[in-house]
């Protein structure tokens, strides 16, 4: 197992150097979270000078640590609320700010390296999956060249980096031409210059982490180990082609596993890499979630899982649920430790000043500090940033602008039912009714539905046109629609299992078609947030005997999303692509002289 950082090619060396400039002004809309605001007594951070002309490295040296997570291929700025970012002020009012795009990422952070001799930039996992066309057509090979670029140093796995499989994975790694597709340039693909950690994903016949599962920055007499591990249950979340022939350990047991290894090769300041997090109590990026206490603003499987990590890891950088943090949560020992999470889609980036201990070679937790900062679209595009994306979207052209359908107004992805939900649910009811007649209804889960549809023109499209690559946006995954049997019974089982056993805490509110229509009343618990009797079909009961025809997208039948019971259906029928659905809902439904509606969310009514 690798004890230390390898040279990297001599390519990615040069991609290496860092032009170093201040701090700008623009990229410090942040909140600041802080164990204390000092070094300990008498403690000087940096170098210091001893005989005249002769340098000695002092006892304290501050060590950046650049991170964020969920970038999901996002090179461009995201469209809609996707784009943007929302900042709570002191009188309580807030406001949002337009946010990411790596042609703006790239800026920020080589401005915040500057003037900082140790600098590390790392990651907390699904930095691709789930992407827009521009990298999702190309199997995310884009990201990869723009990570590169971004000289990111380390990053652990995500769910959503094993959505085409652990070989495609090891691809993405190690360099090498699409199995299938080839090569897209003249040039081929070389893979990742930073290491891809999997500590908690094992191969089922070896029983070892099939990528590495720790790494050692090292500069000078200063090393950091990092550890990277995925959410337990990204069987659940995950198709199940993509996690075929692998193990899924928990993360606590595997971060204190190799936290004792680096200690045992004398590296004892550590950072884990976390694909898993928490819900602030406030959306706002700048939110004190230390306040009244330390984490008492955060819940969610991060805050159990920091409170159970050894001592001996000193910081953690989180992802996943795709929100903004930088909360304190005691470690097993009672000492606060930072964790961190910087958002998605590459709005955030989190810079955490980590003091090290020259003489114990580990970090003083008490100075350590921590802010979420905006990446802001004020400041210059990095041009070898725009280089990149005009050359893939040169490619991605002929088949991205073709025009798809018609919109009358912004469709969007948020709230319990979002209209883009109810959208997608609608056409995959069209659809399942065209390979079998008898079709009753549709379910889309919610994590499927990766973006809304924007009213205005990202290009020259015009506004309300719909094109090919805004579906694909919406819609990545490349699953089919399914159809199968299920009695009334387990449809209604279906619906309690969306807000009970695995999804208690956190439900996976699936989308329904029209004419089904139930009320969740959420001031209960568990199953019994599902009103039963309310659950109807064309405004009539489902009959707990009869028998349904149900379309689901492909992840959806193999029981995904904690919902077992879409596993168990009969008489299946596999249809053609989901996004290819979409496609022919809307050029059937609207035109541009009479475009398509958001749907009313009215069908399901909630109770909170």
């Amino acid at each position: 197992m690798p004890a230390i950082s390898q040279p990297r090619r001599p390519d990615a060396v040069r991609r290496r150097r860092r032009t170093r400039r201040l701090l700008a002004a623009a990229a410090g809309l942040a909140t600041v979270g802080a164990l204390a605001a000092a070094l300990p007594t008498a403690a000087t951070a940096g170098e210091t000078k001893g005989k005249p002309g002769a340098p000695v490295p002092g006892r304290y040296q501050d060590v950046q640590l650049l991170s964020f997570n969920d970038l999901h291929g996002n090179l461009e700025p995201p469209s809609g609320s996707s784009g943007r970012v929302t900042e709570v002020h002191e009188d309580g009012t807030t406001k949002t700010i337009d946010a990411g795009g790596v042609e703006y990422l790239a800026t920020h952070l080589r401005e915040a390296r500057e003037g900082n001799k140790y600098s590390i930039t790392a990651a907390g996992g699904d930095m691709v999956g789930a992407s827009p066309l521009i990298s999702g057509l190309f199997h995310d090979e884009p990201t990869i060249e723009a990570l590169n670029k971004l000289e990111l140093d380390v990053t652990s796995v995500g769910n959503h980096e094993f959505d085409e499989g652990a070989r495609e994975l090891a691809r993405l790694q190690n360099g090498g031409c699409h199995p299938t597709d080839g090569c897209y340039t003249d040039e081929e693909f070389e893979g990742a210059d930073f290491p891809y950690l999997a500590a908690n994903v094992l191969d089922e016949k070896t029983g070892k982490p099939i990528l590495k599962p720790y790494w050692v920055w090292k500069k000078k007499d200063v090393k950091v180990g990092f550890i990277g591990v995925t959410l337990e249950d990204t069987p659940g979340v995950v198709s199940a082609e993509g996690v075929k022939g692998l193990k899924f350990k928990d993360e606590v047991e595997t971060i204190n596993k190799y936290a004792k290894v680096l200690q045992r090769q004398g590296v004892k300041s550590i950072v884990a890499l976390i694909h898993e997090g928490g819900a602030p109590a406030s959306s706002a990026y700048n939110y004190d979630c230390d306040a009244p206490g330390a984490g008492d603003g955060i819940s969610g499987p991060i805050v159990d899982i920091a409170k159970n990590i050894t001592p001996q890891v000193d910081a953690l950088v989180t992802g996943h649920t795709h929100s903004a943090y930088v909360c304190t949560i005691n470690d097993p020992a009672g000492k606060p430790r930072m964790v961190t999470s910087a958002a998605a889609f590459g709005r955030l980036y989190t810079d955490t000043t980590l003091t090290y201990d020259r003489w114990t070679g580990d970090i003083a937790r008490t100075a350590v500090q921590s802010a979420n900062h905006v990446v802001t679209r004020t400041v210059p595009k990095a041009p070898d940033m725009t280089q990149l994306i005009s050359k893939w979207n040169t490619l991605a052209a002929p088949i991205g602008n073709r025009a798809i359908g018609y919109i009358s107004a912004d469709i969007p992805n948020t709230g319990t039912e979002s209209p883009m939900g109810d959208l997608i649910a609608d056409a995959q009811l069209a659809y399942g009714k065209e390979l079998d007649p008898e079709t009753d209804l549709a379910l889309m889960n919610p994590g499927g539905v990766r973006a809304g549809l924007t009213y205005a023109a990202k290009g020259s499209e015009g506004d309300g046109v719909v094109t090919y690559a805004e579906g694909f946006t919406v819609q990545p995954f490349s699953n089919t629609v399914n159809l199968q049997d299920f009695t009334g019974a387990q449809i209604i089982q279906i619906l309690k299992e969306q807000v009970s056993g695995s999804n208690t805490a956190a439900p996976r509110i699936l989308l329904p078609s029209t004419g089904l229509t139930y009320t969740l009343d959420m001031t209960k618990t568990g199953a019994d947030r599902v009103v039963t009797d309310s659950i109807k079909l064309g405004g009539t009961a489902i009959d707990p005997a009869a028998t349904y025809r149900v379309a689901t997208n492909s992840f959806l039948a193999g029981g995904g999303d904690g919902i077992p019971t879409l596993g168990q259906g009969t008489n299946d029928l596999v249809g053609g692509d989901d996004l290819a659905a979409l496609e022919k809902y809307l050029m059937a439904n609207s035109s541009a002289t009479n475009p398509i509606a958001p749907p009313t969310t009215n069908r399901i009514t909630v109770v909170s």
